[in-house]
């Protein structure tokens, strides 16, 4: 169990072997989060594509990945469904979050292993719903700032069960599953994971679809009202499985 998402992630990336002068590309990167952490593994002699098709969010990934001097890193606009990437071969693509979101992952998984040379990995990280939330003791706030979440999530066509199919689907792409592992957020007293941030940037989609009312939310003391829940029961919660999983391209 931990409760670092990013600390999570990055063990993922190591286990599945991403190493110094990969070519590597990050699909949905979003803001580069992955795609920055993913050119430091590689180095100057690698290379890193982060493809998104939010221009906004690669202004910005483009403006950081400058900030940080790296220039083994690129972005670029792109589908997945269908897919309009033709800068291949890649000796890894990675994903955080992006299948989930995908109407049919299985499908655009396949026409990312095409892309993949021979021998090369495929790893995804994909958070999970369908066992969480976990808790011993009473921790009703928690719960339901989990439930705005995912709510919002489902009614956004996302699949919150999508860790429990990433076997069949890479493996009914012809890929060969290496490892997969689930592991839990784990929130404490002490180590809170920032749900309250979460549900912050998702308000107007919660509202939008119905999910909650800003009065019922209350975003100006969720994350207070969360500490104090968390000190009263002095209790453990766990928001969410993350499901972490590499598989290999026969070479």
């Amino acid at each position: 169990m931990t409760n670092s998402a990013d600390e999570m992630t990055e063990h993922l990336l190591i286990d599945a072997g991403i190493s110094k002068g990969m070519r590597v590309l990050d699909i949905g990167c979003g803001r580069g989060d992955l795609s920055l952490l993913l050119a430091g593994m590689v180095g100057p002699q690698g290379q890193v594509l982060g493809v998104d098709r939010d221009e906004n969010a690669l202004v910005l990934a483009r403006e950081r990945a400058q900030e940080a001097k790296l220039s083994q890193v690129a972005f670029s606009i792109a589908d997945l469904s269908p897919l309009s990437i033709d800068q291949g071969p890649f000796n890894a693509i990675v994903g955080r979050r992006v299948l989930m979101y995908l109407p049919d992952p299985g499908h655009v998984i396949a026409a990312l292993s095409g892309l993949l040379a021979a021998g090369g990995v495929m790893v995804f990280q994909e958070h999970d719903a369908t066992m969480p939330p976990g808790c011993v003791v009473p921790m009703p706030l928690h719960k339901q700032a989990s439930k705005w979440v995912w709510a919002t999530v489902e009614r956004e066509g996302g699949n919150t069960h999508l860790g429990f199919n990433l076997w069949n689907l890479l493996t009914g792409s012809g890929l060969v599953v290496e490892k997969i592992r689930a592991e839990g957020l784990v929130q404490t007293p002490d180590t809170p994971y920032p749900i309250a941030n979460i549900v912050r940037a998702a308000l107007p989609r919660i509202v939008h679809h119905g999910i909650a009312t800003k009065e019922e939310i209350d975003i100006s003391t969720l994350e207070r009202r969360l500490a104090e829940e968390r000190d009263k029961s002095n209790g453990t919660y766990i928001s969410e499985m993350v499901f972490c999983v590499w598989a290999r391209k026969p070479a």
